[in-house]
């Protein structure tokens, strides 16, 4: 399967290579090519999520990230696991939007 070109991809297909393309950014820098590693996450965390995740340079939140991604225990995170962040943090997101556009607005 080759990737399409991006002047003739959907809006999806866009976003689908752009994650895939953001993991591999930063996955292998250290270790295996296909994962990435505490220290990788880290850095993706803090780089590209840290307006959505607020202080991704917390140790103890890396961790509890780490632990919660990490299904199979082993230390790393792969694509998979890396898109259920992306996916939950999308959820998360769109609920955000719904309940704050349900809001009454306050008449002045």
């Amino acid at each position: 399967m080759s990737l399409p070109n991006s002047e003739n991809a959907s809006t999806l297909e866009n976003a689908m290579q752009l994650m895939i393309q953001t993991f591999h950014k930063y996955s292998g820098n250290e270790g295996d090519k296909y994962t990435l590693s505490r220290a990788e996450l880290k850095e993706m965390l803090t780089t590209e999520l840290g307006n959505y995740l607020g202080n991704a340079q917390d140790k103890e939140a890396v961790d509890k990230v780490m632990g919660d991604l990490d299904s199979n225990n082993d230390g790393e995170v792969d694509f998979t696991e890396f898109i259920i962040l992306v996916g939950a943090l999308t959820v998360a997101c769109n609920d955000f939007f719904l309940e704050f556009n349900d809001k009454p607005e306050k008449k002045k």
